[in-house]
């Protein structure tokens, strides 16, 4: 009877044995594959953030496809008014390259360490040309716009982007300057956080015009409801839109390529169709 319990039990215990064997071994294995795991594991790819102007709202975002299916480098921008921009960047930031509506921000930058161009130069990059336009909704009072629709009486209000913040919007009040109507339609002026959102006033009847970009124009939607007068150059100072590097960017071979992306012939082409003047 001992001899029958004490084989009962050893068999117990061997047939435990049995069962658990395999799962420690299979514990210790999955622990040697670990560091292997890890070693072959790829961390991914940084994004490249750019700190983008209004008026390449409706511009960059096929550029930006187009520029990760050659490069493989993937990037994203924030649109906003240059100044505004500005603000961030020098505030800390996490963006990689700044473009800006003209050249007097990204300069800023330059001179005060934050940013830098490329080569040696301490100019930002001019990448493309801006162009000011007067767009009105063609189911208005003013379906064909001209200089003249800036002088009627019965043009309430007019939209364009803070002169403060805005390039475009300095160039607005050139232009109105330039044609003495400063005085005549300063109560008259509805002043939006940058070119983007002038264009949205003048699109959904917030003001009877708006002095907007030719890219913001140029978009189906503003395409397909309204009419612009592309202002002329004389007007106003040139809207020299400029680049730089932000300096405490980890990404500076990427916005490098980026930037050289961004004044290669086929790119400034489609900046061209899309109402920037391309500057090769």
């Amino acid at each position: 009877m001992l001899e029958s319990d004490w084989t009962a039990g050893f068999s117990a215990e061997r047939l435990r044995a049995l069962l658990y064997f395999p799962a420690v071994v299979a514990c210790f294995l999955a622990i040697l594959s670990l560091p292997l795991s890890l070693a072959y594991a790829q961390p991914a790819p940084a994004t490249l953030r750019i700190a983008a102007a209004a008026d390449l709202q409706p511009v960059l975002p096929p550029i930006l496809d187009k520029f990760q299916q050659a490069t493989g480098v993937y990037a994203e921008a924030t649109f906003q008014a240059s100044a505004a921009l500005t603000a961030q960047i020098q505030n800390g930031a996490p963006f990689d390259l700044f473009l800006s509506a003209d050249l007097s921000y990204p300069k800023r930058l330059i001179d005060a360490g934050l940013a830098h161009s490329l080569s040696d130069s301490s100019k930002p990059v001019i990448y493309a040309k801006g162009t000011l336009v007067l767009w009105t909704r063609k189911d208005g009072r003013w379906s064909t716009p001209s200089l003249v629709t800036l002088s009627d009486p019965e043009l309430r209000r007019l939209a364009i982007a803070n002169p403060e913040r805005a390039p475009y919007g300095r160039a607005a009040v050139a232009v109105l300057a330039s044609l003495k109507l400063a005085d005549a339609l300063k109560a008259k002026i509805v002043t939006a956080e940058n070119v983007s959102q002038a264009a949205q006033f003048a699109e959904t009847g917030n003001a009877d015009a708006g002095l907007i970009s030719l890219t913001s124009a140029r978009t189906a939607q503003l395409s397909s409801v309204g009419s612009y007068f592309i202002i002329p150059r004389d007007l106003y100072p040139p809207i020299e839109q400029g680049a730089a590097i932000v300096t405490k960017s980890s990404q500076h071979q990427n916005a490098q390529k980026f930037l050289e992306f961004l004044l290669s012939p086929a790119i400034q082409q489609q900046l061209a169709t899309s109402g920037l003047m391309p500057v090769k």
